[in-house]
C-alpha cells in the first residue's frame, strides 16, 4: 500500500505540473509534448486504479494518434501563436469570473454529494471476481448496453459523413477518374502511332 500511495502522489504531481505546462508554454510544440507526458501519467493512475484497459486506450489512442496529430499539424501549419495571444489579457477578468463561478459550483457539489450505501462494495472491487478489467468492460458494453453503443457508433458515422460533405469542394479543371470510360478503352483509342520523318524529330 505504501508503494501504491507513493506512485499515486508521484503520478498526480507530475500530471498537474504537465497540465500547467501545457497551457503556459510559449512554444506550441512544447505544449503538445507536455500533453503527451500528461497522458502517460494519467495512464499510470488508471493502472493504479485497476483499469488497465483505459490506460492502454489512453496511450494508444490519445498519445499515439491525437497528440501526434496535433504535433504534426502545428509543425506543418507553422501557426504564429504570438499573434493569437495578443489581446488575450483583455479577456482575463471575464475568464477569472467564470473560473471562480465554476470553482464555487464544484465546491458546492462536493459538499452536498453523498455516496449511496450500496456503492461502498462496488468501489472496493470495481471488477467482478474472476474477470479482468477488459473482460468486464466488454461485457458491459457489448451485452448490457449494446444498443446504446451501436447508436453512438451510428451518430459518429453520420457526423463523419456530414463533416466530409461540408468540407468537400468541387474544383473546376480537375481531371477525375471515370471507370466506365477506362473499361471501354480499346488499343486503338489508347495508343496513337506517329510516323516521324527522318530529321523532323518528335
Amino acid at each position: 500500500m505504501l508503494l501504491q500511495a507513493i506512485a499515486f502522489y508521484v503520478f498526480s504531481t507530475v500530471l498537474l505540473l504537465s497540465a500547467l505546462a501545457v497551457v503556459s508554454a510559449r512554444n506550441p510544440v512544447h505544449s503538445v509534448l507536455f500533453l503527451i507526458f500528461a497522458f502517460f501519467n494519467a495512464a499510470g493512475l488508471f493502472v493504479l486504479l485497476g483499469a488497465e484497459f483505459l490506460a492502454m486506450i489512453l496511450v494508444v489512442v490519445y498519445v499515439g494518434a491525437v497528440a501526434v496529430l496535433f504535433l504534426f499539424v502545428v509543425m506543418m501549419l507553422d501557426v504564429d501563436f504570438e499573434d493569437l495571444k495578443k489581446g488575450a489579457l483583455q479577456y482575463l477578468p471575464i475568464g477569472a469570473v467564470i473560473g471562480l463561478a465554476m470553482a464555487a459550483e464544484l465546491a458546492l457539489v462536493g459538499l452536498v454529494w453523498k455516496l449511496a450505501p450500496a456503492s461502498a462494495g462496488v468501489r472496493a472491487s470495481a471488477t467482478p471476481t474472476g474477470m479482468t478489467n477488459t473482460e468486464a468492460l466488454g461485457h458491459i458494453i457489448y451485452t448490457d448496453y449494446v444498443y446504446y453503443f451501436q447508436i453512438a457508433g451510428l451518430v459518429l458515422l453520420v457526423a463523419m459523413i456530414g463533416a466530409i460533405v461540408l468540407t468537400l469542394r468541387a474544383r473546376t479543371g480537375v481531371r477525375r477518374q471515370s471507370i466506365p470510360v477506362q473499361n471501354a478503352r480499346t488499343p486503338e483509342a489508347a495508343m496513337q502511332l506517329v510516323d516521324v520523318k527522318p530529321g523532323q524529330g518528335a
